[in-house]
């Protein structure tokens, strides 16, 4: 009886879908971009969107916490439900869902400040003052980025004079001191060495834990080190969509295959 609770347990926990896209279109201008895109992305897991370059990856991302909204003439259809909610409704809270989802860009964008002031700058903005609060937030989202260890002599220096694998711990410590549920990753690791991607990826792997997680890779062995289902796009389009180990090992579409093999891309 048990073991069917556990089950069960688990059954439940793989259909919690925290963000669903449907019939998802998108347009620049007269240029469509996005065609159709139905995909369900599971709580506190890794999801890996890999595909050539050009092919749509950073731009569904970025429809995910609207942040194609800043572009000119760019027009969305279909609908990206957050919790069951659509975030493209008339009514919908821009801020707040902004706020559950967070953003890491491809090059580290620490702000010209200290360490610490990067870190307090969202909760302030947020109306949170207290000096003990502001402590303990920049204590634990440190922790949890993985680099309080690194920084917590310097926290009164310049973010800028961190390496470039530093500040974008940084950074990701910066999303997680408003509390997401999301964290959206662009390319996080492209622009840096191997030691420091090394770091980022078992981070990763700890931030699961608490946060779902969504990466836009073009390197296909990190896709398939760090991710739990990986999404395969091509020319705009959602080609295949699955758990990493199948869509590496058993692709069901014959676009998917030749991709990941290394016949083009």
């Amino acid at each position: 009886m048990e073991m069917e609770n556990i089950i069960k347990q688990k059954r439940n926990m793989e259909k919690e879908y925290i963000i669903e896209c449907k019939d998802l279109d998108l347009w620049y201008d007269k240029t469509q971009a996005l065609f159709e895109i139905n995909m369900k992305v599971l709580k506190n897991k890794v999801t890996a969107i890999i595909g050539p370059s050009g092919c749509g990856k950073s731009t569904l991302i970025r429809c995910f916490n609207r942040m194609n909204d800043v572009i000119d003439y760019c027009k969305i259809k279909g609908s990206v439900l957050f919790h069951g909610e659509n975030i493209y409704a008339s009514k919908s809270k821009i801020i707040e869902y902004r706020k559950k989802i967070g953003m890491i860009f491809q090059k580290p964008n620490p702000f010209p400040m200290s360490i610490y002031d990067n870190l307090v700058y969202g909760p302030k903005l947020q109306g949170i003052y207290d000096k003990k609060k502001l402590d303990e937030i920049v204590q634990s989202s440190l922790k949890k980025a993985a680099i309080w260890e690194e920084v917590i002599d310097r926290l009164k220096e310049s973010a800028m004079g961190l390496s470039g694998g530093q500040q974008q711990r940084l950074c990701i410590a910066r999303a997680l001191t408003i509390e997401p549920e999301v964290l959206l990753m662009d390319e996080p690791t492209s622009s840096l060495d191997p030691i420091a991607t090394n770091k980022i990826e078992h981070l990763m792997f700890e931030l699961k834990k608490k946060y779902t997680v969504i990466i836009v890779t073009h390197n296909m062995q990190q896709a398939a080190r760090i991710s739990d289902y990986t999404a395969f796009m091509y020319l705009g389009k959602l080609i295949e969509f699955g758990r990493t180990e199948q869509i590496f090992e058993n692709p069901q579409e014959k676009l998917t295959e030749n991709y990941i093999t290394g016949r083009f891309g």
